[in-house]
């Protein structure tokens, strides 16, 4: 079933108009035809059966046939703050990462980051890392399409810490194992992750002292890139968002 996302969606037995960037692919690349179906989502966690009407110059009317929860979200609500890292390897992070099921994303600018993008490339990098946001949970079939925060100063994190019920930083200097720091109470979790030279003392420090739990991913020292994958995989796993 084709997954798109939109905004304003009725419920069952009203009609939307699809245009734009998907109603070319409806037509053009997936050469859809009146009667067929295909998923829409407005970015609240429903899924709609909808059934193409019409289509042509205007773009593609759909009925809403039906609507459910969407099935397809974790249980938990995780914030993933990543180091900035250099090249494209934050939209890898950002891709997979939604396909994991994090809920928000934050780039973050640390003492050791390689990448230190102007005003003008910050939020060049943004639009481009929210289009991969929303290509990502199409294809993996979110509810939502999970937030990209621009990028922003690990320093300038603080009061937001208090509002999750768990912070764990992941350390290569060591840490409580994961499976000892998530319980079922904790339903807001946020995760940091650091750049390719690793936390520096006083980040570390930094962290700790406003909530941060170090915990550690094994005896490896995973890529950057590698780590924040690694490190959902194996939240979603062990509060059984896997099964």
């Amino acid at each position: 079933m084709d997954w798109f996302f939109a905004e304003n969606i009725g419920e069952e037995g009203s009609l939307y108009l699809i245009t734009g960037e998907d109603a070319v692919h409806i037509t053009k690349s997936l050469r859809m035809s009146v009667g067929e179906v295909i998923t829409l989502c407005g970015n609240d966690k429903k899924e709609r059966l909808c059934r193409i009407e019409r289509i042509n110059a205007e773009g593609v009317l759909v009925k809403v046939c039906s609507s459910e929860e969407c099935m397809h979200e974790p249980d938990i609500e995780v914030t993933l703050y990543f180091a900035l890292t250099k090249g494209d390897k934050p939209e890898t992070v950002i891709q997979k990462s939604i396909e994991l099921g994090v809920c928000r994303i934050a780039p973050v600018l640390t003492d050791r980051c390689i990448s230190r993008p102007d005003d003008k490339s910050a939020q060049k990098k943004l639009l481009r890392y929210r289009k991969i946001a929303l290509q990502a949970a199409m294809q993996s079939r979110r509810g939502i399409i999970p937030e990209v925060y621009p990028i922003v100063e690990l320093g300038k994190i603080t009061e937001e810490l208090a509002e999750y019920d768990k912070v764990i930083l992941f350390y290569e200097g060591g840490g409580k194992p994961l499976r000892e720091l998530i319980s079922e109470n904790d339903k807001k979790i946020a995760v940091f992750i650091g750049p390719e030279g690793g936390f520096g003392e006083n980040e570390v420090a930094f962290l700790t002292e406003n909530g941060a739990v170090p915990s550690t991913l094994g005896k490896r020292i995973l890529r950057a890139e590698t780590a924040p994958v690694a490190a959902l995989a194996a939240i979603m796993f062990h509060t059984g968002n896997l099964e």
